[in-house]
């Protein structure tokens, strides 16, 4: 015989599906259910754990229980086949030039007449041959950051990067501390090798210092993981201060730093990196990804030396080494100038598509950096991310809400916009359809039972 509480979660699941109970509906309160079910409390408390569990309903501390929004993807914003073609995708960022296709043809015919290309063909070390680690060195280095070439590894896209610092340097269980909002793929990586994530609040110009030094003295956290500049998705630039502040609680409680700089090529003359600050216990990763093109899966990691064996290790686990066109390809582009053309064109262009947001939102609350490729949108009280996101997709516009990027127990409602993957023309339109969203839904007020 079926338990009592089981009918009672597939009721619920049978009217949810159905749409009996629509999207954004706030269910009933435990005691309430409790009393009306004729449960116990803790029962009660049961059933909805089963439907969150489910992926039907969302539990918001001080607000009560809600159906999400069941048309979107579960942990919409992390599902990139989900986007179709005909969508505009506000979701992911891939920006790309004119022109870079012909580039890329020319830059193919150049590795085929030149040098040994059957070397193409072999085994290469695993943290990438030594001259092109030395041109990766050469290009990231900065007044005051100056990595040797020894100490880089050539990865597979920031993303592998931070797989192989995480299969490297951490273990299942280990305390990881990380902005309340912080990048998607983290958490994934996080949640795929059961790291604990302990979220830092967020303050107006970066993460709360102070909380972080409380939980460093309350747990045994061992490692951060920050985007000092052009933080994804708040867009905020540390401060010399900052960073050192970040050095000195990472000395002080023995932490491992993970150093993402993936966005930092859109701002012209950035601070020094943490690195610079804590260079014996910062792992540096950064790609190419975003300011050359996402296909070309070509990144490096700068680690203190007595890292990098784990660090090897790990590469070999995964790729065994970069594809070596790839790495020729990107390395070429940064000697001829080609890379540093693409950053100076890609930031000129991010910030024209900051004014079409600024110009099209107009007082819509933004959160946002002059440089940035993307934007952050709290949502007015009531207004629920999925129905506005579930909305947008009706209208074939992809955007993603604050839960893949959220890691503090109560998630907000709030919009993640990527503006580097549309024409700027589409651009415009998609954003006066998120603003129409947003104005509609914040009117019409959730439905309760």
């Amino acid at each position: 015989m079926k338990a009592r509480y089981k009918s009672i979660v597939d009721m619920f699941a049978n009217r949810i599906r159905s749409g009996d109970i629509p999207s954004g509906t706030r269910l009933p309160t435990h005691r309430a259910l409790s009393t009306q079910e004729h449960i116990s409390l803790a029962t009660a408390t049961r059933v909805y754990s089963e439907l969150e569990a489910m992926g039907l309903v969302s539990g918001e501390t001080g607000r009560g229980t809600f159906v999400r929004e069941i048309a979107l993807p579960y942990g919409h914003g992390i599902d990139q086949h989900a986007v179709a073609t005909d969508v505009f995708d506000l979701n992911f960022n891939y920006p790309s030039l004119l022109g870079q296709g012909e580039q890329l043809r020319d830059a193919l015919q150049r590795i085929v007449v030149s040098g040994d290309i059957e070397s193409h063909l072999r085994y290469q070390p695993h943290a990438g041959r030594m001259t092109e680690r030395k041109i990766i060195a050469d290009h990231i280095t900065t007044p005051g950051f100056q990595p040797e070439a020894e100490n880089v590894v050539i990865v597979n896209g920031a993303q592998h990067g931070l797989t192989i610092t995480v299969m490297g340097m951490l273990r299942p269980g280990d305390v990881v501390a990380v902005d309340a909002f912080t990048y998607s793929g983290f958490k994934v990586l996080a949640e795929l090798y059961h790291l604990e994530l302990v979220a830092i609040p967020a303050l107006t110009s970066g993460p709360d210092l102070s909380v972080l030094e409380e939980l460093c003295q309350k747990r045994h956290v061992k490692a951060v993981y920050t985007m000092p500049t052009l933080h994804n998705p708040l867009g905020w630039v540390l401060s010399h201060s900052q960073r050192k502040k970040i050095a000195e609680i990472a000395r002080t409680y023995d932490l491992l730093v993970i150093e993402d700089t993936t966005y930092s090529y859109l701002i012209r003359r950035p601070p020094s990196p943490i690195a610079f600050y804590a260079p014996e216990r910062t792992i540096y990763i950064t790609g190419f990804s975003k300011s050359v093109a996402t296909g070309l899966r070509v990144g490096a990691v700068v680690c203190p030396e007595s890292y990098r064996p784990a660090l090897e290790r790990a590469v070999r686990a995964t790729t065994w080494n970069t594809p070596s066109v790839m790495t020729t390809l990107v390395c070429n582009w940064i000697q001829d100038g080609t890379v540093a053309r693409f950053e100076t064109l890609k930031r000129r262009d991010a910030r024209q598509r900051q004014a079409v947001l600024r110009s099209t939102l107009g007082d819509m609350p933004c959160i946002t950096h002059p440089a940035s490729y993307f934007a952050w949108f709290p949502l007015p009280d009531d207004t629920r991310a999925d129905r506005v996101a579930k909305k947008l997709m009706d209208c074939n516009i992809s955007v993603s809400t604050a839960e893949p990027f959220c890691t503090s127990l109560v998630v907000p409602q709030a919009l993640r916009i990527a503006l580097g993957s549309v024409t700027i023309e589409s651009l415009q339109k998609a954003l006066i359809k998120v603003r129409e969203a947003v104005e509609y839904e914040s009117i019409v007020n959730p439905l309760y039972i």
